[in-house]
């Protein structure tokens, strides 16, 4: 285990809006350790050393509380300020050696698709089921020379050793297609405006005939 993901922790005791403050304005992150059954731990973490642990994807962190055994643990809700993108608060669920645990993955794509088309990335994340103490932070779907209507689902992915899909097997996640100019558009408006129109007029021919 890397010495960047190891965290000291200490316990708290005090809570409110106005402790979390002083606790982040002396570079020290407010956190709750909970999993197993166990009664939640409420912690206080080093702030800039837990900032960078997160910088991985689903990064196990051993975190030791004043002087107990090590405990390992993955962050599953990390609140920031929505201005500053300052971390203020972090949910942190215990894991142990052997065990699964459902997260999400990042969806990364390589190559190119086949020239003229381009690619829509509809689903930037996948659920998947994996061992905790080997994650994966992402998995890779290449779009080498895929054509125009192509598509790539969940199910059609290849995940990491030991890893299952969580999700929807049908759910789409990439799509290949060739993009349409303003003139198409509006031909395709100019389209379906005349089969309006010659809707509404067999219509209006058809009542006028049933009178």
């Amino acid at each position: 285990m890397s010495d960047k993901l190891k965290l000291a922790a200490e316990s708290r005791t005090q809570f409110g809006k106005g402790f979390a403050r002083r606790a982040r304005a002396a570079g020290k992150i407010p956190a709750v350790l909970y999993g197993h059954g166990g009664a939640p731990a409420h912690v206080l973490l080093p702030g800039h050393q837990t900032m960078m642990a997160l910088k991985h994807q689903n990064a196990l962190l051993t975190i030791t509380v004043e002087g107990e055994e090590p405990v390992l643990a993955i962050a599953k809700d990390v609140q920031r300020d929505p201005v500053q993108q300052i971390i203020e608060h972090i949910d942190l669920l215990l894991v142990r050696k052997g065990e699964k645990i459902t997260v999400d993955v990042s969806v990364h794509l390589e190559g190119e698709s086949y020239p003229g088309t381009i690619h829509v990335l509809e689903i930037s994340s996948l659920s998947i089921l994996a061992e905790a103490t080997h994650l994966p932070d992402s998995v890779t779907v290449s779009i080498e020379g895929l054509e125009d209507g192509a598509k790539i689902t969940a199910g059609e992915i290849a995940l990491p050793k030991g890893s299952e899909l969580a999700g929807d097997a049908d759910q789409l996640i990439v799509a290949i297609t060739v993009p349409r100019s303003a003139a198409d558009d509006e031909a395709a408006d100019a389209a379906v405006a005349a089969e309006a129109v010659a809707a509404s007029a067999a219509e209006a021919a058809a009542a006028e005939a049933d009178a």
